[in-house]
């Protein structure tokens, strides 16, 4: 019998959201709940027929794919995968099958704000000193943070204004901020489509209180918001990332935390997922870490599931291929 091999599936999604006694009268599957690398990771997928990727959680590069013989299908989540090597992959003559995205978009957007409210009004320290105190210490049950700002009247810098900033910049307007936006390709006019007003990057990260980022990775993104635009950041800001992490230097922000410049950093992606238990993210008070959840929503999961048992089911039927990713 053929083998499919499922990776990353850390939400244990597979088996909740969809019927695969089909797939398994017809094949051996294997549904990976925890990240594999190196030899493990190699172990597994020595015998897989069909791979199945969650996102872009485990790379897959033309060394890795040179060392997998049997494969003959690959799926992927989502429309879109940078750690995907299909050249490599069309090379071995090998299709690519994707699924569509559910509403991510909105998953995300809602999670941005998720994150900017908690971070704004302090509410993780604020419920743990409420949770941690002590009848017999009455008015010890807030911290020092407990004089809170508010959003109305403030000003968020959206670095990035498709459709996922689109949507972070029409909540920020319902809370009725001013919003400020650049990306590589703005115009004023488009700005101004989104009632958010078009500045030079420079200007965005001196004059916002929130900075949130909503840009793909690209080479040209990677790494700008370095150390230098680090140090233009307000004395007071929230440094937002729920897009990818490479827009940040994560050194360089390492450095400028302890310098309060940002003041608070909410952060949803990392250079390295699961972020590692020693990592010194985890060691800064004013870092509010999310394990990447923002395409992680029930509708979306669904959409990606049942597209994959789609794709996979077709594979094994012999029928045509749902979704094929051009070459």
């Amino acid at each position: 019998m053929p083998c499919i091999v499922v990776l990353d599936d850390y939400e244990q999604a597979f088996d909740a959201l969809a019927d695969w006694q089909p797939v398994r009268e017809r094949a051996r599957l294997h549904i990976q709940t925890t990240p594999l690398k190196g030899a493990p990771l190699l172990e597994l997928l020595s015998c897989a027929d069909v791979l199945v990727l969650m996102r872009d959680r485990t790379p897959m590069m033309a060394d890795l794919i040179a060392q997998l013989p049997r494969l003959k299908l690959v799926v992927f989540t989502g429309t879109r995968n940078l750690a995907l090597d299909t050249a490599a992959l069309a090379t071995r003559g090998i299709p690519v099958c994707h699924t569509g995205w559910g509403p991510s978009k909105d998953s995300t957007a809602e999670l941005t704000w998720a994150l900017i409210m908690a971070a704004h009004k302090r509410l993780v320290e604020n419920s743990n000193a409420l949770m941690q105190s002590k009848p017999q210490e009455e008015g010890h049950w807030r911290t020092s943070h407990a004089l809170l700002p508010m959003l109305k009247g403030e000003t968020l810098g959206l670095v990035g204004l498709g459709e996922i900033g689109g949507r972070v910049a029409r909540y920020a307007q319902a809370f009725g901020m001013e919003v400020l936006a650049w990306s590589p390709r703005m115009t004023a006019e488009r700005a101004a489509e989104h009632g958010a007003s078009f500045v030079d990057l420079d200007a965005l990260l001196a004059r916002s209180r929130i900075v949130s980022l909503h840009l793909v990775s690209a080479p040209q993104t990677h790494g700008l918001i370095n150390a230098e635009r680090l140090a233009l950041m307000r004395p007071d800001s929230l440094l937002v990332n729920t897009s990818r992490s490479s827009l940040i230097d994560t050194e360089a922000l390492l450095q400028a935390l302890p310098q309060g410049r940002p003041a608070q950093v909410a952060l949803d992606v990392f250079d390295a997922e699961p972020l590692p238990a020693d990592d010194p993210l985890r060691h800064f008070p004013q870092a509010l870490l999310s394990p990447h959840l923002g395409f992680v929503a029930r509708p979306v999961f669904e959409t990606f599931v049942q597209d994959v048992r789609e794709c996979v089911l077709a594979w094994l039927t012999r029928d045509p291929l749902p979704r094929v990713l051009a070459p």
